[in-house]
C-alpha cells in the first residue's frame, strides 16, 4: 500500500474483469524488481483471471432482426396483408382488437421513424378513437420497452 514516503506507484488493471494489480515502491531499483517479478509471473496472474472470471467470454452475437410474424405472435397480434392501394401500409390488429396501421405515407416523424395510426374504441367510454402513436406503442415495436412518459405524444386524428 502506498505510504507518505512513496515515490513510485503504477498500475495494471486486467483485461477480462478490470482486477487492479499495483505496485509500490521508494526506488527506481525496487520499481524495477517488483515489474521483473510481475512479469515474471504474469502468465500465472493471466491464468488464475481465467480460471476466476464469470463474466462474458466474448461479446454476445447481435440477435437477428425479429420478423413480423414473430413480434405478431408475442403480441397476440394477426398480421393482415395491406391492401394494394395503401403504398406498402401494413395492418396489425393487436390482441385488444385495435388496428395499428404501419408504413403510411402521411404519418406523421418522431424520433423512432413513422409514427403509427391506431384506430380502436376506448374501454372507458365505448367510443372509437383513431390517432398517430409512438412505433415503440404499437405491437410491431422490436427495440427495446421506452416508458410510456418518454414515448413521443399521441396525435389524434
Amino acid at each position: 500500500m502506498a505510504t507518505e514516503g512513496t515515490k513510485y506507484q503504477i498500475n495494471f488493471k486486467t483485461h477480462k474483469d478490470g482486477t487492479l494489480i499495483n505496485i509500490y515502491a521508494d526506488s527506481i531499483k525496487e520499481l524495477e524488481v517488483q515489474i521483473t517479478d510481475i512479469s515474471m509471473i504474469a502468465s500465472l496472474i493471466k491464468s488464475t483471471e481465467a480460471e476466476l472470471y464469470t463474466g462474458p467470454q466474448s461479446a454476445p452475437a447481435a440477435p437477428a432482426a425479429p420478423t413480423v410474424a414473430s413480434v405478431a405472435q408475442q403480441f397476440n397480434a394477426t398480421p393482415m396483408a395491406a391492401p394494394a392501394t395503401t403504398g406498402g401500409a401494413q395492418e396489425v390488429r393487436d390482441k385488444y382488437g385495435n388496428l395499428w396501421v404501419y408504413n403510411l405515407p402521411e404519418a406523421p416523424e418522431c424520433a423512432r421513424g413513422k409514427m403509427v395510426l391506431k384506430h380502436g374504441t376506448a374501454q372507458a367510454t365505448g367510443k372509437p378513437y383513431k390517432g398517430w402513436f409512438d412505433p415503440a406503442a404499437g405491437p410491431n415495436w422490436a427495440g427495446p420497452k421506452v416508458p410510456k412518459e418518454q414515448q413521443f405524444h399521441t396525435i389524434w386524428a
